[in-house]
């Protein structure tokens, strides 16, 4: 049977991760949810990972801010606020393996991580989930992503693919992810099951242990 990933990122919003939650429920897939830090400041959406959490889902780390890449912001005391005060807000909640996923602005490559977050990932045991394709949700039309990520589903050997429980700037209740049930509707009369582990290409670093070559995500490494 073919299998999907799905992960999302930017989180929690109130207004659009408990519509995503209750789509996921109703079809009883489990996800992992990339969630910002600064959000879980805020009790509402703090409520919303804690349903997560509690609905099984795996909640990891998408930085304090998701603001300028780590690749581009070197100092040691930026990895650590930025990856570990979100370890610190998570506690409980935060899934046994330490996921994070760094923001590199959707794209691959060394400016995702400095020197000094590889270090804090080791470290602390961290692992780190990239991922295989993200379908464009902020595109022109709300529901252009649901092509893009059939394609991905159906032509690529188990794709780890990204979302975003975010305002995604369309006009429809819960913007983008108004359509998420239509491709989970999709991926089931497909035959697809989706998981929640990550394909071992996506996982650089699993607990603190390298497990491939991490030139491509941090700057300045030698090959």
């Amino acid at each position: 049977m073919k299998r999907v990933t799905l992960t999302f990122d930017n989180g929690p919003t109130p207004g659009i991760t408990n519509h995503v939650l209750d789509v996921l429920k109703a079809h009883g897939v489990r996800v992992t949810f990339f969630v910002v830090g600064k959000h879980l400041l805020l009790p509402e959406a703090r409520g919303l990972a804690q349903r997560a959490h509690r609905e099984g889902h795996w909640i990891g780390n998408h930085s304090m801010t998701h603001g300028v890449p780590l690749g581009d912001r070197p100092d040691r005391e930026v990895a650590e606020r930025e990856i570990g005060d979100v370890d610190t807000l998570l506690g409980p909640l935060a899934h046994e393996a330490r996921l994070f996923r760094p923001n590199s602005r959707g794209t691959l490559g060394p400016h995702a991580l400095s020197p000094a977050a590889r270090d804090h990932l080791v470290a602390h045991r961290g692992t780190l989930v990239l991922w295989t394709h993200i379908p464009r949700d902020r595109g022109v039309a709300a529901d252009a992503w649901v092509t893009d990520a059939q394609h991905a589903s159906r032509d690529s050997d188990w794709p780890l693919l990204v979302l975003h429980d975010r305002p995604s700037g369309h006009d429809v209740p819960a913007g983008a992810m108004a359509f998420l049930e239509r491709y989970l509707m999709w991926a089931r009369d497909s035959g697809i099951e989706f998981v929640q582990d990550f394909p071992d290409t996506c996982v650089p670093i699993r607990r603190g242990e390298v497990r491939m070559p991490l030139t491509p995500h941090v700057r300045g490494l030698q090959a």
